[in-house]
Order: structure tokens, then sequence, then C-alpha cells
């Protein structure tokens, strides 16, 4: 009888700590997380990989695109495009006159499909899709498909295509609960490089990078798709997403264009505070992040800046500019910002830590990127956890670091998935992984792929 009692309890235990460790697994709803910082805040995950590199859980073929993938309930919502048979050399240049000499700002109408998807996080086999034609008019070279990651709120999955198609969609069954086309209703041109901010669930509203005049931000009833409020103006919407940061106890919309940062209130969409940085080409991608009252941009072409918000909340300051000497200027990845210090991929793959007072570089080093030399368009999302740091590379591979104002300490590495897009003469993957039930989710132009990380 003992025994049996003891045996028992030990299975009751059992599944106790089974139940526990369930529940402390995290979901990866939109881009950078369920609190969209880039903290992944899960535990019990592994120190470093085996030499065959973490177990591949499954692997599942879709089409091609940048879109990350959402993490939320069990399923895994990512987006794509399948192309229509075309023959690039005779798709309709979209130029007045002849096209542009270089090759990145060429712009042709190309036919095809993007598609919305969910698949069982369990196994990564299709659930539902939906899919919906939407011909691209952004530039050729990097129009394979959509860019923004899924938002996934309670029973619904919002999506934004390149071409401006808003969704709201069951995220159980992908019936569509409503729709917006932003380039209709705003007359919005869409930009060279397609529309590429995730939207933000806010409260009832859903809030999003348009364009136009006085439509830059509009937000949107999250239950209905009707419009709520609109904000700004702007040369062009640039690609940077919507963030919500609180200071001393007030909450503030940061909008990051291409003339200017501003901060408006999330609720009315009325504006605070805005100060001119204006991004080359329009290239405002990374978000701006916040320490204290200070906000730390980045851009192309070697541009950077800290921007402090005054006492009152309702103005701001650039305390200073970076160049070729300090800052950094990092084009697809947003900074990671710790006590005082800004760590950052820049331009051509050269990772920094930078002082956020004064904008002094520490130390730089390409290990986590090319490894050695400087590479077009070189590339490293950051995510923290705990005292680490995991840097997923354009190459395909996944590094846990350390990383401190003294140095940088690459701890493990493993390549978990092949670069399929050609750019600069090179192979790269420009989607952002997701990290949720301990698990990395990482997509290339081909698959997606998930792969156990608990320890």
């Amino acid at each position: 009888m003992n025994r049996l009692f003891v045996s028992g309890c030990l299975s009751v235990l059992a599944i106790l700590v089974g139940v526990e460790n369930q529940a402390k697994a995290d979901d990866w709803p939109q881009w950078l997380g369920p609190q969209r910082d880039g903290v992944w805040r899960e535990d019990k995950i592994v120190d470093s990989f085996d030499s065959d590199g973490p177990p591949l859980r499954w692997e599942t073929s879709i089409g091609s695109g940048y879109s990350g993938p959402a993490v939320a309930q069990g399923f895994v919502y990512v987006m794509d495009r399948v192309d229509e048979t075309v023959d690039v050399s005779k798709a309709k240049y979209l130029h007045e006159g002849p096209p542009p000499q270089n090759h990145n700002f060429v712009r042709q109408l190309l036919p095809g499909k993007e598609r919305v998807r969910c698949l069982s996080e369990a196994d990564g086999q299709l659930v539902w899709e939906h899919a919906y034609s939407c011909p691209y008019t952004s530039v050729t070279t990097y129009a394979i498909g959509p860019r923004v990651t899924p938002t996934v709120d309670g029973d619904r999955v919002y999506t934004l295509g390149a071409e401006g198609d808003l969704l709201c969609l069951a995220a159980q069954d992908g019936r569509v609960i409503w729709s917006r086309d932003l380039k209709k209703d705003y007359q919005l041109e869409i930009p060279e490089w397609g529309l590429a901010a995730h939207p933000l669930v806010d409260g009832d509203r859903l809030i999003c990078v348009v364009g136009g005049e006085g439509t830059t931000c509009v937000a949107f009833d999250k239950m209905t798709g009707e419009e709520r409020w609109r904000a700004l103006s702007a040369r062009q919407p640039g690609y940077c997403p919507p963030m919500i940061h609180e200071l001393e106890g007030e909450r503030q919309l940061i909008i990051w264009h291409s003339d200017s940062v501003n901060g408006l209130d999330p609720k009315t969409g009325e504006l605070f505070w805005s100060e001119a940085f204006e991004a080359t080409f329009a290239m405002a991608v990374g978000a701006p992040q916040r320490e204290g009252r200070s906000l730390f941009l980045m851009s192309f072409n070697r541009q950077s800046a800290r921007i402090d918000i005054g006492a009152d909340r309702r103005s701001a300051e650039t305390v200073w500019r970076g160049d070729t000497k300090i800052g950094v200027g990092g084009v697809f990845n947003t900074a990671i910002l710790r006590d005082g210090h800004i760590y950052a991929c820049g331009q051509s793959g050269r990772y920094f830590c930078v002082k956020l007072d004064d904008g002094e570089r520490l130390w730089s080093t390409f290990e986590p990127s090319t490894g050695r030399r400087p590479a077009a368009w070189a590339n490293v999302f950051t995510v923290t956890h705990e005292d680490r740091f995991f840097h997923a590379n354009d190459l395909g591979d996944l590094i846990i670091a350390k990383m401190d104002p003294s140095g940088y300490r690459e701890v493990s590495r493993a390549h978990l998935i092949d670069p399929t897009h050609n750019i600069g003469n090179r192979l790269v993957v420009w989607s952002h992984p997701a990290f949720a039930n301990r698990s990395v989710y990482l997509r290339n132009d081909r698959e997606i792929r998930c792969y156990s990380l608990a320890e």
C-alpha cells in the first residue's frame, strides 16, 4: 500500500510539474514578441547548442516573403507570396520615361497572390490559408512577398500586405471578418519597397502607418475596421512600425516617418511633439527604442540620433547625431538598449556597442554577421533572453552570445536555415524569427522551420 501510495504521489507530482512547465510556455503573437520589446521571457532554455545544433521539430514548405512568423494558441501564422508565371524582362515598367539606372529603384507590375497561412504549432501542418490576388508595384528586386508579421489578438489575426491589403481574419479558420484597401481608401502611393510597418493593437484600436496627407498614421476600430482617428503628414510613410512607450505614467505613441519622429496620444491621435529626423530614401525602418526619456533612432547611410523627450512630455530635442565616428546606423534591425548602452548591427554587418549618453563607440565586431569583413546589406536581428542575446543573422545562423560594454563573447552557434534571397551578389534571409514554446521559428523563401531550444 505504501509503495502504491508513493507511486501515486509521484505520478501526480509529475503531472503537476508538466502542467506548470506547460503553463510557463509563452506565445510570440506579434513582431518582437508579446510585449513588442524583443525580450524572450521563457525559462528552461538551452545554454548552448550541441555539435549537431538544436533538434528540428518540423519543417513546412511555403512561398517567398519577408514576413516573420507569429505564434499563438497552438498555431503559427505567416504570410507569403506565390508569383504568377511571368518573364520579368517583359514585365511592364511603372515609370514615366526610361526606368532608373539603379536597380534598387526599378519598379514593374508583377502579378501574383499574397497568402496568409496558419500552421499547427505541433507539427507544422497546414490548418488553413487565405489567398488573394495582389499585383506588386514595388521595386522588382525586393518584390518577393509580404513584409509584415501577422498580429494575433485573441480570436483574430491582423495582416498587412505589401500593397496595402489590411485584413482581419478569424484565427481559427481564416474567415475574413473585415478588410481595408489602404491604397484605394487613402489614395496611397505604395513606397518603393512596399508597406512594411507591423500594425499595433492597442485597446480597441488597430494602429497602422498608412501614408498620405493627414493620414500617415491611422487608427482603426479593431472589431469593425472603421476609422477612429487619423494624424500626420509626410513625404513618405517610411517602413517603421508604430510603438507605444510609457513616459512617467503617460503612454505615448511613437511614429517615425520619412521626415520626423513624433509623439502622439494613442487614444486620439493628438500630436504631443515632433522632432525632425529625415531618413535617407525614407528608409525609416528600425523602431525607435527608449531608455528613460531618451529615444534612439538609426537608419541607412550611417544615420543615428539620440532624441530626448522633454520633462513636460510635450517637446523633444536632438542631443546628438551619429556619423562615421559616433553612433550606429543600422538599416533593418531594431537596436537593443540596456543600462545606458546601445547594441545594434550597423551598415554592412559591423555590430556595435555604443554609449547612449554621447554616441561613443566602445567596440565593434563582424562576428555575429559575416565573421570577418563587410558585406552588402549584412544584417543581424537580436533578441534578449535573461543575461544573454540570441542573434539571427542573414546567413541563417542562430547565435547565443554575451554582450556588455567590455566586449562581445560568442557562446554557441548553429546553422538553422539556408539563405535564399539574392541581394548584393550574395544570398540572404531577411525575416525576423519568432521565439515561443521554448522553440525558434524561422523562414526563408522556400520553407519555415521550427527547432526546439528547450534545455
